[in-house]
């Protein structure tokens, strides 16, 4: 990128920054996908965050003249972006999940699981929304699917597990910006530890699940998130495999098991031909996510 009053002197609008900041991304090889997939809707993004605008502005402030010290805080964002390659989300700290904005760092996966759109939708037509009581979360990250769920789910009790005490920092963060303390009950544990006895209409999960192969070519802008949010052994069921093990003894009878596991899709079919997973379809994109019922789980167990 140019020398910064080069660039300062030059750039003058809204819409020159975003020119600007998206050539520079694309010249740099940057990545993308930690819910913005191109050059220019980040730069957009992070230019609009630096200016304290909403997402969404007007066609007319795209030409709107911005002030020494804005020009300042815009180029210092785009810079930092290409200079440490932290993911748009880290730089904000902010996320959207289902609708929702949530708070993130690098203590925590960015939310960009395409289960929001199930949540969106109660789960339906897989169950019926109106009776859902209780719900886990497990391996819950930043919180957000949980939270996501109880705001679906205004009656219902919401479990989430992680073993990160770290990713739960942030997750307790959510549940009080969110003010859902009364029914988000935030545990630290692996999987099910310390739920003995408790039982689900919905379990959900987007654990681990990327295999050692994947791992050894990830992208810089993933190598900022946390290693044990991500790995799951030589196939990437490591994690997975745990789960389809104890899930049937925590779901309610009706009850359904939903995880994503993504790119080890495949290696998950293999490893358990007999169990009858449905792999479910997104309208907004994403894959590599099954759902299981409590009754398929106990016929194979």
């Amino acid at each position: 990128m140019s020398s910064t009053e080069e660039v300062i002197d030059e750039l003058v609008t809204v819409g020159d920054f975003v020119r600007w900041g998206a050539s520079g991304f694309n010249e740099a090889g940057l990545t993308f996908g930690h819910g913005i997939d191109n050059a220019l809707d980040e730069a957009f993004h992070l230019v609009t965050f630096a200016l304290h605008l909403p997402h969404e502005i007007p066609p007319y402030m795209i030409e709107t003249r911005l002030t020494r010290k804005e020009r300042l805080a815009v180029y210092g964002i785009l810079q930092k972006r290409v200079s440490t390659r932290l993911p748009a989300a880290y730089l904000t700290n902010e996320a959207w999940f289902a609708g929702i904005p949530f708070y993130v760092d690098e203590r925590v996966l960015i939310p960009r699981s395409p289960i929001a759109e199930l949540i969106e939708v109660g789960f339906e037509p897989w169950i019926d929304s109106s009776l859902v009581e209780d719900v886990l979360d497990l391996c819950t990250g930043s919180g957000c699917i949980a939270i996501a769920c109880a705001l679906a789910f205004p009656h219902a009790m919401v479990d989430a597990t992680d073993l990160s005490s770290d990713a739960l920092q942030v997750a307790h963060r959510n549940v009080e910006k969110h003010h859902v303390q009364d029914r988000v009950r935030l545990h630290e544990g692996d999987l099910f530890q310390g739920l003995a006895g408790r039982q689900y209409d919905v379990i959900v999960s987007n654990p681990p699940y990327v295999d050692a192969e994947d791992m050894a070519a990830l992208p810089e802008e993933f190598l900022h998130e946390p290693r044990m949010g991500l790995e799951a052994g030589i196939d990437g069921l490591d994690i997975v495999r745990n789960i389809l093990k104890e899930a049937h003894q925590y779901l309610k009878p009706g009850g359904i098991l939903v995880v994503e596991v993504g790119n080890s899709a495949a290696a998950l079919v293999d490893a358990y031909p007999e169990l009858p997973f449905t792999w479910l379809e997104f309208e907004r994109g994403g894959y590599g996510v099954f759902l299981l019922t409590k009754e398929q789980l106990l016929a194979v167990s």
